[in-house]
């Protein structure tokens, strides 16, 4: 007699189907975060390499930084923002956009400086006529929404290069939008801290920083009150997302929007 030839049942399909369906949807999650977190990886070394790259520029500059923005240059020069002084340091136009971004391009001059997803932090950006005057501060001077300083930024004016941030991921957009994504800005979360009642310390200073794009949230703001922080990885929609921070000394850590939107991270960002 031949052996009757037994095959699955549909409940036992049904059942097989239903076991591969649920360890998908627990794997699946995983595995995306996973990816996620390489790619933060891989944004931190990038930021890293701007960073070393810096330290190559004050080597040969007298220890002074490339301003992030130069507003005495005029608009069509390429080297009014800081990405064209330092190219040739870092000889990658990719190191200069964040990983998993879409349609983020390197920042090649005024034009297209909304276009980048790294920012430096813009007190190092300078200006002496450039500006409205209210728009330019001095050095230590304790005053909200500085877009610029009226002298050229040295490393020797930084109490602790160890604890101050340099580079952070940024929100990009199109042209003719408020989007300023080669910087962000030092102090224009200040007066949001839940701690804030006085700018009496620079030490108080953080910039706006959120894991969604606060440029399209804030649109009514103007854009040199905006230019925020967007902690673009493993985000949630609820500040918890975060970005890779580049201190002066090259050391590298990822913090939340969070802790840098409330001062609890302890990063000092206005270093003058």
């Amino acid at each position: 007699m031949r052996n009757a030839r037994r095959g699955f049942t549909l409940i036992e399909l049904l059942v097989v189907i239903a076991i591969i369906a649920i360890l998908a949807a627990i794997l699946f999650p995983v595995f995306m975060r996973a990816k996620e977190a390489a790619i933060r990886t891989s944004g931190m070394s990038n930021m890293r390499q701007l960073a070393q790259s810096v330290y190559l520029y004050l080597g040969d500059h007298d220890e002074t930084f490339m301003p992030s923005t130069n507003y005495d240059a005029p608009l069509d020069d390429p080297s009014r923002i800081w990405t064209i002084p330092l190219l040739p340091y870092v000889q990658n136009r990719q190191v200069f956009i964040a990983p998993g971004t879409s349609g983020s391009r390197f920042a090649s001059g005024w034009a297209n400086r909304h276009e980048q997803s790294i920012g430096i932090n813009d007190t190092v950006a300078f200006a002496t006529t450039g500006l409205p005057p209210d728009r330019i501060c001095a050095p230590g001077e304790l005053k909200l929404g500085c877009s610029a300083w009226n002298s050229v930024a040295k490393i020797s004016a930084m109490e602790s290069p160890s604890e101050t941030g340099m580079f952070a991921t940024t929100p990009h957009g199109p042209p003719g939008t408020k989007y300023r994504g080669f910087v962000f800005g030092s102090d224009n979360g200040t007066q949001y801290r839940p701690d804030f009642t006085v700018f009496d310390d620079l030490r108080l200073a953080v910039p706006l920083a959120a894991d969604r794009d606060l440029v399209a949230e804030l649109n009514h703001l103007d854009p040199n009150l905006l230019k925020p922080i967007y902690a673009r990885y493993m985000k949630t929609g609820d500040d918890r997302g975060t970005t890779p921070v580049i201190f002066a000394d090259c050391h590298a850590k990822s913090y939340t929007a969070s802790a840098i939107k409330s001062g609890s991270s302890g990063i000092i960002w206005r270093f003058r």
